[in-house]
């Protein structure tokens, strides 16, 4: 089944590339979720808008996503969540929360689909996400979560 992709799929690919996947793969999971529809002749003025869409957001180059990397690894981002009295959140950081305290930490705005959360977090103290900002270049950042006050 060939599809097109409307956002990045770990893995696949990323969002305006065409790609062919099993049938079930495709019917039962990416185009319910919408991250895919499927591909067509006519589809084409779709692609090309989605793939204007990824490039605003990239960073224009290697270099300058080595430069935001540098800056991000710098310094520790702190995340302030609800927690209970034994450091445990009441839900989990989320990669929107991640994106935001980067924002707020002073560091560019970036699209939280572009934030890696391995595991789920939800206890107080050190964490590293990762951040790609570019297909060769990946960003380990440091959270520190916190509970609010």
């Amino acid at each position: 089944m060939k599809l097109i992709l409307t956002q990045e799929v770990a893995g696949l690919g990323s969002a305006g590339d065409v790609v062919e996947v099993r049938d079930g793969y495709g019917r039962n999971y990416l185009v319910p979720r919408g991250f895919a529809f499927p591909w067509t002749k006519g589809a084409q003025k779709q692609i090309d808008s989605i793939r204007r869409a990824r490039q605003a957001r990239e960073f224009e180059d290697l270099d300058s996503a080595r430069a935001v990397k540098a800056r991000l690894e710098d310094k520790p981002v702190r995340v302030s969540a609800k927690a209970g009295p034994g450091g445990r959140l009441f839900g989990a950081v989320t990669a929107a929360d991640v994106a935001t305290a980067v924002t707020d930490a002073g560091g560019p705005a970036i699209d939280k689909r572009r934030v890696e959360v391995g595991n789920p977090i939800k206890t107080v103290g050190a964490h590293s996400v990762t951040v790609r900002l570019h297909p060769e270049v990946a960003a380990n950042v440091e959270l520190e979560v916190v509970a609010a006050s």
